[in-house]
């Protein structure tokens, strides 16, 4: 675990804003999207509970971040009855505590994180004892075309119970966004994302989108968030096309790590960093106590500059680095002081959250 150094809310449901202006290309939903142009986009209803044939194997996701001090709240779809759930990496992303509730059968279970894809936003998890759930059906998202409509359920604002729905049309497809993670500042880059005019609130990032059959299509990462396309009543949600998260999500599930694909726990090293400015590396801004990076005498104020004899130039590419690793590997770390020396130590890697 390395941490970006943003400023955290102590609660939040999960949701990203898209931040991108509208070109030809667009941001994605679930996040807050902020966007300058306009696009025409058909009118919604209210949002309202699901009714009882609409609950196609969903999951309210409630997540503790300790390191952080914050809670967080999301959306899952359950994959196959042993307890495998597909949502968004940003749902679970630094969580120490992941709890489940089947809207189903009503049961709460923890869950362990089976692995996940920073890159793609997908993640899966496994909720532990679950048996007999009911699976979402998934429908072929290369057949969906503009005009459809559609239906996102969630976890809205992160209320739990019943699921809620907002529904909409499909108003473009192949979108590219920039979405940012309101929670901590942090933002990527998505693409080949299916716009909607449906609603998405936060809570709702992980949850699915549905076809006319009630089929999966998407699912849904990211909304729009800029206020004067609130105040003209417009409204854009973002959602990654099912074939493209269930690919991910069965590499995930045979257990086939990748350069974007982590599988299991995650590695800890302990350390808050920023960007050091003109100088290339992560400038270690907290160290958080009992740590790795604590044992291992890592200073604040430190600029790390190479770990396991790799160079890092940002806290991305420490980040990326470390994803590579995992709990109980021994990592060599370099780093320079306020005072320009060069100081590098080994650290054993012990468990930590999802990144």
């Amino acid at each position: 675990m390395v941490s970006e150094i943003p400023e955290r809310r102590r609660a939040r449901a999960a949701v990203l804003v898209v931040l991108a202006a509208l070109t030809a290309l667009l941001a994605p939903a679930c996040r807050p999207v902020e966007e300058t142009a306009e696009t025409p986009v058909a009118a919604t209803p209210t949002r309202h509970a699901t009714p009882s044939g609409r609950r196609p194997g969903v999951v309210n996701i409630d997540t503790e971040q300790g390191l952080n001090s914050a809670t967080a709240a999301g959306t899952g779809i359950v994959l196959d009855p042993s307890g495998f759930v597909l949502t968004n990496n940003h749902v679970i992303q630094g969580a120490t505590v992941i709890k489940g509730t089947d809207t189903d059968n009503r049961r709460g279970y923890p869950a362990q994180v089976v692995g996940y894809d920073r890159a793609g936003d997908i993640a899966v998890i496994r909720l532990t004892g679950a048996a007999g759930l009911q699976p979402a059906a998934f429908g072929d998202a290369s057949t969906v075309r503009v005009g459809d409509p559609v239906t996102a359920v969630g976890n809205a604002g992160g209320k739990g119970g019943t699921p809620t729905v907002v529904t909409g049309r499909v108003t473009a497809l192949g979108q590219a966004v920039t979405a940012r993670d309101e929670s901590d500042g942090t933002s990527e880059r998505l693409t080949g994302l299916i716009e909607t005019s449906a609603p998405i609130r936060p809570g709702d990032s992980g949850g699915p989108l549905l076809d006319t059959r009630g089929r999966v299509i998407g699912i849904n990462t990211a909304a729009s968030g800029g206020t004067e396309l609130k105040r003209k009543g417009a409204h854009r949600g973002y959602a990654i096309p099912s074939g493209r998260a269930l690919e991910i999500a069965r590499r995930i599930q045979r257990g086939e790590a990748s350069r974007t694909v982590h599988i299991g726990p995650t590695a800890l090293l302990g350390v808050k960093v920023r960007g050091a400015g003109p100088t290339a590396g992560a400038l270690v801004a907290e160290v958080v106590p009992g740590t790795p990076a604590d044992a291992g005498g890592v200073p604040v104020g430190a600029v790390i500059v190479s770990l396991g004899g790799s160079p890092v130039d940002s806290p991305g590419t420490l980040t990326d680095l470390m994803l590579a690793h995992h709990p109980g590997d021994t990592v060599r770390i370099e780093w320079t002081t306020p005072e320009g020396a060069r100081q590098s130590t080994d650290l054993h890697l012990t468990g930590g959250p999802p990144q």
